[in-house]
């Protein structure tokens, strides 16, 4: 049986109609993995974003309350532009998007907060920043001691006021 030049490119067409096939398939399982693997991911660092942003505002949050604790103890306790940069971080604070994600501003308001926070930080005289975590250095421990000491000197106050 001699094979006559048809019957060699029918051969071939499957060859090729395998192997366009066997793409398609591949093309489609990768696909279907990558979407559930992307979702996996993408669920992973949003709550790791999420959790972050929810930290530094919690800071910032807990620092404006205390900072205003001691003005209602003591109202001369800072000056009057260190008042007003409290109140505007508070009033920033309150401003931010928390429900809204995908809000187109949140990142310039967390720069907002940053800066506002740095200029506060800096009036006191203390530098105090937010990093997620506490610097080793040793500036960054006087720092944090100086914080300390002030709350503890508010909580002196505080439990006076009580009595």
């Amino acid at each position: 049986m001699e094979q006559t030049p048809g019957d060699a490119s029918d051969i071939f067409d499957s060859i090729v109609l395998l192997d366009e096939t066997l793409c398609q398939e591949g093309f489609k399982d990768g696909y279907r993995d990558g979407l559930k693997t992307g979702e996996e991911e993408g669920r992973e660092v949003g709550l790791k974003m999420g959790f972050q942003v929810g930290e530094e505002l919690g800071f910032y949050q807990g620092c404006v309350d205390v900072w205003n604790s001691l003005i209602q103890v003591d109202p001369g306790s800072f000056s009057s532009r260190l008042q007003k940069s409290i109140q505007q971080l508070r009033d920033l604070l309150k401003k931010y998007p928390l429900l809204d994600p995908e809000n187109e501003h949140v990142q310039e308001m967390m720069d907002a907060m940053r800066l506002k926070f740095r200029i506060i930080s800096a009036n006191m005289g203390v530098k105090l920043e937010y990093k997620g975590y506490l610097k080793s250095s040793k500036q960054g421990m006087e720092d944090i001691c100086v914080v300390f000491h002030s709350e503890q000197q508010l909580f002196v106050k505080l439990w006076s006021l009580s009595e």
